[in-house]
């Protein structure tokens, strides 16, 4: 039986992938990184400085912008990332009042 309508589903697909993108140590550790360094850097900051591959941090990367959790702005060939915090902060806040609804229909 299934009790969502696919609507339904669909935003809980979005909402899951939210929550993974943020939910990863290693993407928890690239959003701290970049906020604790004036909040912009490029990829090369964030491997050098997290010791992982560069193709790892791209990757990770690709799925907080694909997220929008952070931004992107382009000078050149170098390519820096900022934190998104309202982004995250609206989404975390969003992820609070149905956890409340939640509980209080329960």
């Amino acid at each position: 039986m299934n009790y969502l309508n696919k609507e339904q589903m669909e935003v809980l697909s979005r909402v899951k992938s939210k929550v993974r993108a943020l939910y990863h140590p290693l993407r928890q550790s690239v959003l701290m990184l970049i906020n604790d360094n004036g909040n912009r850097m490029n990829v090369t900051e964030i491997y050098v400085k997290l010791r992982i591959e560069q193709s790892v941090a791209s990757q990770h990367l690709a799925i907080l912008r694909n997220e929008g959790f952070v931004n992107t702005e382009r000078e050149g060939k170098t390519i820096w990332y900022s934190v998104n915090e309202e982004s995250i902060k609206s989404f975390v806040a969003h992820a609070a009042e149905v956890l409340d609804t939640a509980n209080q229909a329960a």
